[in-house]
Formats: C-alpha cells, sequence, structure tokens
C-alpha cells in the first residue's frame, strides 16, 4: 500500500492565532497583481478569508480588497505594512492595511432630529459598527441626554451666520483632539464650507432624504405627499463642496402608496435614512470603498 503524508488542514494550523488583517488597494490595472499579492501572502503565512476585485477596463484602473488571517507567530500590523510597501510600490498601489478587528473613531454631529444618532449609539454599542463613537457635536443641545444615556461626550457648538468660522474651527479642532477619522454628519442641518469639506475629503459621510432636488426647504414630505410619490428613500455620500451632490456610497428606497399621510412618509423616510447611513459607514470602517473620481467601487 502506497502511503502518502497527510497535510495539515486549515483548522489544525489554527488560522487566525497571528491575527486577522485586511488590504484594500488600487492601482493602474495590469496582468498579475492578483497573483502578486496572493504569493506576498502565502510567504508570510497568511490565508484568505474573503477576497472582492473590480477591474475598471474603461478607466484602466484595479480594485481590490483582501481579508486574510496569519497562521504562523502573530505578525503585527506594522510589520505587515513594511514588508507589503515594496510590492505595493511596484504596482503603484495607493493601499491601506489594517488590523480586521480595529475599530475606527467617528465623531457624529447632529441638529434635532435623533434618528440616525440613536441609529448608530445603538450599533455601536452592541458591536454591529465596527467603529468607536469619540464624540457627538451639535448646533442645538436637544440631543445631549441620549449621548450622555450612552456615555459619549457631546460638545454643544451654536452656529450662527456670525459664528460659522468660529464653529467650524471649534469643529476641526475636536476631529484632532479625538483623534476622530471619519465625521458622520447625522442628518446635521448646517453646511460646511469649502475650506471644511476639503480638509475632510473622504472623510466625512452625510445622509439626506432622496426627494433633492425636487422637493428642496422645509417639509420635503409633505410636498411630497402633495405630489403623490411612490418611493422614499435615502442617500449616503461622502462630502464636498457641491452640496449634497458627493460621491454616494448607499441608497435606500421604500415603497409607499396613495394611503401613506405627510406623517407616514416621514416615519418611512427616517428608517431610510437610519439603514443607508449605517451601512455607510460599516462599509467604510470595514474598508470596502474606495473612492474613484466622483464615484465609489465597494467591494462587498
Amino acid at each position: 500500500m502506497i502511503r502518502t503524508e497527510e497535510k495539515p488542514s486549515l483548522a489544525d494550523q489554527a488560522p487566525g492565532a497571528g491575527g486577522e488583517f485586511v488590504l484594500t488597494f488600487h492601482c493602474p490595472d495590469s496582468l498579475g497583481i492578483v497573483q502578486s499579492v496572493a504569493d506576498f501572502l502565502l510567504k508570510q503565512e497568511c490565508y484568505i478569508v474573503d477576497l472582492k476585485q473590480f477591474g475598471d477596463r474603461n478607466a484602466g484602473h484595479f480594485f481590490m480588497r483582501v481579508h486574510f488571517a496569519s497562521t504562523g507567530d502573530a505578525a503585527a500590523v506594522e510589520q505587515l505594512r513594511d514588508r507589503f510597501a515594496p510590492l505595493a510600490g511596484q504596482w503603484t498601489m495607493d493601499w491601506r492595511l489594517e488590523r480586521h478587528d480595529r475599530k475606527q473613531r467617528i465623531l457624529v454631529m447632529v441638529s434635532k432630529y435623533g434618528h440616525c444618532l440613536n441609529d448608530l449609539l445603538v450599533r455601536a454599542r452592541s458591536g454591529e459598527l465596527p467603529v468607536e463613537i469619540a464624540a457627538v457635536v451639535s448646533n442645538h443641545p436637544d440631543l445631549e441626554g441620549l449621548a450622555a444615556w450612552h456615555g459619549v461626550p457631546f460638545h454643544h457648538v451654536p452656529v450662527t451666520p456670525e459664528s460659522k468660522a468660529e464653529a467650524e474651527a471649534g469643529l476641526l479642532e475636536l476631529v484632532d483632539a479625538y483623534e476622530v477619522e471619519l465625521v458622520v454628519l447625522a442628518r446635521y442641518m448646517q453646511v460646511l464650507s469649502d475650506s471644511a469639506t476639503a480638509r475632510l475629503t473622504g472623510k466625512a459621510i452625510n445622509i439626506h432624504h432622496s426627494f433633492l432636488p425636487s422637493f428642496k426647504g422645509a417639509k420635503p414630505y409633505h410636498q411630497a405627499h402633495e405630489r403623490g410619490v411612490k418611493t422614499v428613500g435615502a442617500t449616503a455620500h461622502y462630502v464636498n463642496s457641491e452640496l449634497d451632490e458627493g460621491p454616494i456610497i448607499a441608497q435606500q428606497v421604500i415603497e409607499v402608496d396613495h394611503t401613506y399621510t405627510p406623517a407616514d412618509l416621514v416615519s418611512v423616510g427616517k428608517d431610510a435614512e437610519c439603514k443607508a447611513l449605517t451601512n455607510a459607514v460599516r462599509w467604510h470602517a470595514e474598508g470596502r470603498i474606495i473612492l474613484s473620481g466622483n464615484r465609489t467601487v465597494i467591494l462587498r
């Protein structure tokens, strides 16, 4: 009888013992990128848990996200970055490598509507979102109690036409003080200046209802009701200098009909806003979003 040597299974190798990581990158498209990354991971005694990729043939650009686990000795993320850097340089990659269990620090900005803030606080507290809410900032004091109940610092920063520049400077100081990686505008009803949006490029997400640009200003749901709309939705996008026109991350649509009152539309709209914003924050924190001009590539 011929005996063959059995190779240890992944289970026998205790995958993940050395840690789990996420590598996200984009670069000019070319043959051999995937094989090159896979060979690198093999040499580091890592195996691939999940891989998503997209080749934009029109633009000649390649996008990839790899969730991998170390099967060898515990690996430090800094060590892996140092080892990967030459390969990234070879393919001209714009890349990021983080621990899979790492939580991003976010700052939530809100005015008087608390549904999106409450949803983020609950999901962060339960561990459903891989984020740590460092602080809440508002131009009104109304939601201080909600933030306090969750043990999150609350900063009331009033905004008037005369104090707008000073308020924005204070906001950016808080971003630095709390070492914030992402700012989430969870129904913050103030427009950020061009200088603030430039500072927060790719690091600020906003949410708004789907009725723009048709129904602007006060009571958009009432306007929509008068026109007999058949869908209610929300859009989450990165903030840029174009009001409510930044790169779209997530959209949510819910069908409605003639039986819905304006109050019903408002309620449905809140659900859509919470879902779209939660998805956008989760995908950003998990390293699934890559900006490509005014578009986003989301590797889910």
